[in-house]
């Protein structure tokens, strides 16, 4: 069995900053790339940032500039600095991860269970 546990959520005015940490646990061969998505009330889900197991990340252009994706391998955990939050950040944050059980195996997707971000003043 393959966990993905997330935290750090909460409320913060417009300004603030919060972090992310998103652990990944269980039967685990290899992690490769991890994720953060996010879904507003009333709108779809949407990507936030990714980073590949070398530290390459990629950003959506609401994103970009403002938070930071990084992992630790070794902990097999993937965070989200996000800094100069705005009102419209507002939402349910997920992590994703793509993994693979065993060596050989296919790697499959895995989603934590959501942390809500809550931006207003």
């Amino acid at each position: 069995q393959v966990q993905l546990v997330e935290s750090g959520g909460g409320s913060v005015q417009p300004g603030g900053s919060l972090r992310l940490s998103c652990a990944a646990s269980g039967s685990i061969f290899r992690v490769n790339v991890m994720a953060w998505y996010r879904q507003a009330p009333g709108k779809q889900r949407e990507l936030v940032a990714t980073i590949t197991t070398t530290g390459s990340a990629n950003y959506a252009d609401s994103a970009e500039g403002r938070f930071t994706i990084s992992r630790d391998n070794a902990k097999r955990t993937v965070y989200l600095q996000m800094n100069t939050l705005k009102p419209e950040d507002t939402a349910v944050y997920y992590c994703n991860a793509e993994i693979r059980r065993n060596f050989g195996d296919r790697t499959y997707d895995y989603w934590g269970q959501g942390t809500q971000v809550t931006v207003s003043s």
